[in-house]
């Protein structure tokens, strides 16, 4: 299997546009990733009083995305299941991949606990993390029943019968973002943050993972091939220069957009208990970053290496990061991925301020210039 490529996005406000029109132009250019090849295009979900997602109901953005498009997979990427009632989410991803002919995938976590407070839901992190793992409990459990029966902390349901079913069998590819670890346990794809310096390892981490709980060779329970793929915020021009100078400005209101909203709102609320700016994780997960034993001999790890574009504040973005260049550039950038053994990459070409313009000349040159390079 080749390299696949798929899209993140968060959809952000861009200067000068209605809300009605960024709307258009993003199904526009999810048009253009379905006629170019592109495996899935993934979106986020976020909530006030963050502004980094203006499309917070991604199902009935990705509804609207299905009518537009053949090929392309459709994926909430992720579903912050917290924050979602199981049997409403059982039913639209029923619908949903209906309408979208067998096209969606089904991204899931536990989100951050600050906008589940918000949302007057359960905040304390283990709290959180329980009602996480509950939500997908039921959820895998009634997509693929005739009848649901469950009883939880949460949720009890006893013979309830399943009207809708999801089209494909027994459910809609999973995905699990940022944690290698979680995503081979539950047999999930699996998208990270970050950049090459340890991505290397934890491919390797991954598919160790994946064979040891599912199985040495295993498949997905859909009978694909699992995949694992790293998110790249990405600008392309004609020469590394430009790249880089359409890449700056965006990359800092895209880094604003993140985190300053949220911030300054749970400082007016004294929200410190809350939410100081720094992720309290729920105990007993994996850590998100392979460990030594995953990284030793790992040729590709380079802890002093530099992004294309060398675009700056790179760690104060989430881990997230930036390339930017001309297609040489990012050709070179690809070698290096591929060497990694991964089988998918996942780029973000429109973040921040950014000009439609801008993000459209990226995928015109990343289809024409860089696509054919890597597909088989």
């Amino acid at each position: 299997m080749g390299l696949q490529f798929g899209v993140f996005d968060h959809i952000e406000p861009v200067p000068g546009q209605s809300l009605d029109e960024i709307y258009k132009d993003r199904l526009s250019q999810i048009e253009l990733f379905d006629d170019s090849g592109f495996y899935a295009y993934h979106l986020a979900e976020h909530h006030t009083p963050a502004v980094h997602s203006l499309a917070p109901s991604q199902n009935v953005f990705l509804a609207a995305a299905s009518q537009r498009t053949q090929r392309i997979r459709l994926n909430p990427c992720i579903y912050v299941l917290p924050l979602h009632h199981p049997l409403r989410l059982i039913e639209e991803i029923c619908m949903l991949d209906h309408l979208s002919d067998g096209r969606l995938e089904i991204g899931v976590g536990r989100g951050g606990v600050l906008e589940a407070y918000f949302w007057g839901s359960d905040w304390g992190v283990e709290e959180n993390m329980a009602k996480y793992r509950e939500t997908l409990d039921v959820i895998r459990l009634g997509l693929s029943s005739d009848s649901l029966t469950h009883s939880g902390q949460f949720y009890s349901f006893e013979e309830l019968p399943m009207r809708l079913r999801p089209k494909q069998t027994p459910y809609p590819p999973m995905w699990y973002m940022r944690n290698v670890e979680t995503a081979a346990l539950h047999g999930m794809n699996s998208i990270i943050v970050g950049n090459l310096d340890s991505f290397s390892a934890n491919v390797k981490r991954y598919h160790q993972l994946w064979n040891k709980h599912q199985g040495l060779g295993s498949r997905t329970a859909q009978g694909e091939h699992p995949k694992i793929g790293l998110v790249s915020h990405l600008v392309l021009a004609d020469t590394d220069e430009e790249a880089a100078e359409s890449a700056g400005p965006a990359w800092d209101q895209y880094l604003w957009n993140l985190f300053t909203p949220r911030r300054l709102e749970s400082e007016r609320r004294g929200l410190s208990n809350v939410w100081d700016g720094k992720e309290v994780r729920p105990s007993g997960l994996p850590q998100r970053e392979a460990g030594s034993a995953f990284r030793e001999g790992d040729k590709i790890y380079n802890s002093d290496r530099i992004d294309p574009g060398q675009i700056g504040q790179q760690r104060e973005s989430a881990a997230f990061r930036v390339i930017a260049g001309s297609p040489d550039t990012i050709r070179r950038y690809l070698d290096e991925y591929i060497a990694t053994g991964a089988n998918y990459f996942v780029c973000a070409f429109h973040f921040g301020n950014m000009a439609n313009e801008v993000a459209e000349r990226s995928i015109d040159l990343f289809v024409n210039k860089i696509m054919p390079h890597y597909v088989e």
